[in-house]
């Protein structure tokens, strides 16, 4: 039986590679943004559902990053990040997939500082003080 932390580390992990992928993509000029920042919303929910399995706080399976930080925050966890920041990405999770296009308002180099800050913030949750 898997345990919570042992899922959260799992999550972690998978958080880590959808931060290298939203790297090696951005790089990319062939590469829709979109694309690459799908990655990077990924690894911000994955940091979430993380912080969510070791604090022991059920949720459903959702992409919703204000959802998700909702959870956190009313169980008196503080997110690294503003809700302002979350709802810029927020939309990346489902609309690439169908080549919508989104109208970015927010640059690369703040996404994967907001990405890079969560990541860091679920690591040091996990590993405790």
């Amino acid at each position: 039986m898997t345990t919570s932390l042992d899922e959260a580390r799992r999550y972690l992990h998978l958080a880590a590679d959808d931060l290298a992928a939203f790297r090696a993509l951005a790089d990319l000029p062939h590469i829709r943004q979109a694309l690459a920042f799908f990655h990077a919303q990924q690894s911000i929910e994955k940091c979430l559902k993380a912080v969510l399995f070791v604090q022991g706080i059920e949720f459903r399976k959702t992409h919703d990053l204000y959802e998700l930080a909702d959870k956190l925050e009313k169980a008196g966890i503080a997110l690294p990040v503003s809700a302002d920041a979350l709802a810029q990405i927020n939309p990346y999770a489902v609309e690439f997939r169908y080549g919508d296009e989104i109208i970015p308002t927010i640059s690369r180099g703040e996404v994967e500082s907001i990405a890079t800050r969560m990541l860091a913030w679920a690591v040091a949750i996990l590993e405790g003080p």
